[in-house]
């Protein structure tokens, strides 16, 4: 079993779920294209580039394009879906995904923006340390 595959407690779960087969039926099974669609997810990768032991990829995507259209992972989703103990409201429930989160041009020293943090920094790294001498200063010192 490969690291992104359902496990048997999973697919146990998820399996009394699933829709009844319509039209021809699948080579891969409704096990493998999960775990394709699993895969998926837990990597982030492009449809392209999922591995040929889920089948081929444009196999794949028109499935869970079907699925989608259907609402059948939606119903998947509720039906595994964990109720936490005590329960609590949903508007104290939230969610956060760091993966889509994107930084702003000037953060990655992209074209455009200002450079007005930039002389900022620059001016307190070189501003002098020590204070400049009232007194004004003299020549080469001649006494001798």
């Amino acid at each position: 079993m490969h690291r992104h595959e359902l496990t048997d407690k999973e697919w146990e779960r998820l399996q009394p779920e699933l829709p009844p087969r319509r039209g021809r039926k699948s080579i891969k099974g409704d096990r493998r294209f999960i775990s394709a669609v699993y895969w998926l997810t837990r990597t982030g990768c492009p449809w392209r580039d999922l591995p040929r032991r889920y089948g081929k990829w444009k196999s794949v995507y028109n499935r869970f394009n079907n699925w989608s259209k259907r609402g059948i992972w939606e119903r998947l989703f509720k039906a595994v879906q964990v109720e936490p103990d005590p329960p609590v409201p949903r508007s104290e429930v939230s969610i956060v995904d760091g993966s889509n989160v994107r930084a702003h041009l000037d953060a990655a020293g992209g074209k455009g923006g200002s450079n007005t943090m930039l002389w900022d920094a620059l001016e307190e790294v070189f501003r002098p340390k020590s204070m400049l001498s009232s007194t004004p200063e003299l020549g080469p010192d001649t006494s001798n």
